[in-house]
């Protein structure tokens, strides 16, 4: 008998059944592990939000390709996001929010470096896994920082594909060096200036500049009046990036722009004033994410594009952002899944063994002592306008 002021009917068994079959595979089976929280932490909002449409979009897809396998060993990945909004104090807040009250297993980004400069010791205290996408040098240590590793180069390594690209292939003496108001673009233009000058080349010219400045015409200026031969740009802001452009064609000026990876962001594309102010613009770019001379991407990246091309937009963003938030969530979903544990020590235990991972984006080896994982010689430059499906094109001068 079924209870009073209920009738169950054949209609209302096939309706039950119909709904259990809509649940995801892991409730049907009755699972109810706690779920592995992630930290998300990056500029949703803002003039410094360029980046993070991309690695959203990888952190958003790694996770939903293994929740739709049943997670990590009957655990779910629940992300949680929140939007620092470029300021390091909304950093902080977020960060101490997601360790102290949703009581997070890891931590991905914030994905600028200034905010992590604040970040980064909060992590460190809790002692909660952090992967870092943040290129600051100062950001790994892993004595101060054990619990910190970096998924990106480093600005070293980055600044150290620029000046090789200078130096030996446009073969310039004299350079310009500017870089948007930041904790990052801050430390950028510093090391950078430093780093040309020692390899016996000539800065001409350098500033630091508000990334919200409406005209960037007179830095622009003042670098062609010095004989600047190269313009060296160091901004995660496209806005800023195409002021410099448009400031370059408005001058008359035939120089190069050679920089940080955002130089070839599709929001650029929306910004010149014409097509062609973004040519002679080369960036820093990734074996990983740079068609080759057969006009092919790696074979990884080739297959992850076709999966993903009609899922979500290639075009404008870059394809290594993507990739990285890929590789962030595979990180510490492999670190739970080898270790069987969400334990911190765990994690960062597991982390400490890789040689070589073969991640999306690049390769990582890690140790104790050694938390700078990326692969050097995966770090190129790239034509900044050749953008295909948030690929580029290797810049003239490579083999």
């Amino acid at each position: 008998m079924s209870p009073k002021g209920s009738t169950l009917t054949r209609r209302t068994l096939v309706r039950a059944s119909a709904a259990a079959l809509a649940l995801p595979a892991i409730a049907r089976h009755g699972l109810a592990a706690e779920p592995i929280r992630i930290g998300w932490l990056a500029t949703f909002t803002g003039p410094l939000s360029s980046p993070t449409i991309g690695f959203d979009r990888g952190v958003k897809w790694a996770v939903e390709q293994i929740n739709d396998k049943g997670g990590v060993d009957g655990r779910l990945l629940e992300v949680i996001s929140r939007d620092t909004q470029g300021d390091p104090t909304k950093a902080v807040n977020a960060t101490q929010d997601v360790i102290s009250r949703q009581k997070v297993h890891a931590i991905f980004g914030p994905v600028n470096s200034g905010e992590l400069l604040a970040t980064t010791p909060i992590m460190a205290r809790a002692k909660v896994p952090s992967l870092v996408a943040g290129v600051v040098n100062s950001l790994i240590d892993p004595v101060k920082f054990p619990n910190a590793f970096r998924v990106t180069p480093s600005n070293h390594q980055w600044d150290g594909a620029v000046l090789n690209y200078c130096q030996n292939i446009l073969k310039v003496k004299k350079v310009a060096i500017t870089a948007d108001a930041t904790g990052y673009g801050t430390s950028a233009h510093d090391d950078s200036v430093a780093n040309f000058k020692a390899a016996g080349l000539e800065v001409v010219y350098d500033a630091v500049i508000d990334p919200a400045q409406p005209d960037i015409t007179p830095d622009m200026l003042r670098s062609k009046n010095a004989g600047a031969e190269v313009m060296v740009s160091w901004t995660v802001s496209s806005g800023m990036a195409a002021r410099m452009m448009n400031a370059r064609a408005a001058l008359n000026w035939d120089v190069p722009i050679v920089g940080h990876p955002a130089l070839g962001t599709g929001e650029i594309g929306k910004l010149v004033n014409k097509p062609e102010y973004w040519d002679k613009v080369y960036q820093v770019g990734y074996r990983s994410c740079s068609y080759g001379p057969d006009g092919k991407l790696p074979k990884a990246s080739q297959e992850f594009v076709d999966s993903v091309r009609g899922k979500f937009p290639l075009q404008d963003t870059s394809l290594w952002w993507i990739a990285s938030g890929v590789d962030a969530m595979r990180l510490i979903a492999e670190a739970v899944a080898k270790t069987g544990s969400s334990d911190s020590d765990k994690i960062i235990g597991y982390w400490n063994t890789l040689q070589m991972w073969p991640g999306l984006y690049g390769h990582y080896s890690f140790s104790p002592t050694e938390h700078n994982g990326f692969l050097g010689s995966d770090v190129v430059m790239s034509k900044a306008n050749t953008a295909r499906e948030g690929a580029f094109d290797l810049a003239p001068g490579y083999v």
